[in-house]
């Protein structure tokens, strides 16, 4: 009676033991997938990966709004499909013929999300890469002149005189690593660009900084 007893309650604990060890995993792999909304969904997967999203201007009312709001850090998980989806999208966006920039950030087509795509021209052969919740950590003293345009502002293009020369740069890829790199030059504008786009803030607004000086 009493083996019988010890076996029941040794069973009764494997048994909750064992739950909760389910229950667990769920609440990883929750945690693990981003949030994205009812909206955000329908523009991600209103199309396959191989078609490019409409980009926002600040030439709509509607668009130019979200643009100037500040954008979500998002959890690296190349398993989350809504995620994998959307920055498949966001590459075609930028590389499609109707747009054909150097870098794009996850606001300009409407996903207030910390994501960017950056095409990295200190690198052989020019490739576009993701990064995903970029942060400067530090800027450079030096700094340099650069005309500058952007996707969602059609038809104005400008030359910044405030961009720091060399930036450090911290940021996580899809695959869960957290890196930090010193990037130069060109590319260091790039970054500098697309990672102000995260925050609401355009290129113009260092045009307008730089004549009040």
């Amino acid at each position: 009676m009493i083996r019988s007893a010890i076996y029941l309650l040794s069973l009764l604990g494997f048994t909750f033991l064992a739950s909760c060890s389910a229950s667990r995993s769920v609440a990883t792999a929750t945690k693990m997938t981003n949030h994205f909304d009812a909206t955000q969904k329908q523009l991600i997967l209103s199309a396959d990966t191989l078609s490019p999203m409409r980009v926002w201007k600040i030439t709509n009312k509607t668009d130019s709004l979200l643009l100037r709001k500040t954008c979500e850090k998002v959890i690296p998980n190349p398993s989350d499909p809504v995620l994998d989806h959307f920055v498949k999208r966001l590459l075609v966006t930028v590389r499609d013929s109707m747009s054909l920039g150097v870098g794009i950030a996850a606001p300009q087509v409407g996903i207030l999300k910390n994501i960017i795509w950056v095409q990295r021209f200190d690198k052989e052969g020019f490739p576009f890469e993701v990064y995903l919740n970029p942060v400067i950590k530090k800027y450079t003293d030096k700094k340099q002149d650069c005309p500058e345009g952007c996707l969602s502002i059609p038809d104005k293009r400008g030359t910044t005189t405030n961009r720091a020369y060399a930036i450090l740069l911290e940021y996580d890829k899809m695959d869960g690593t957290h890196q930090t790199e010193m990037i130069e030059d060109f590319t260091a504008v790039i970054f500098q660009h697309e990672i102000d786009h995260l925050h609401g803030i355009l290129f113009l607004d260092h045009l307008e900084k730089e004549m009040k000086e």
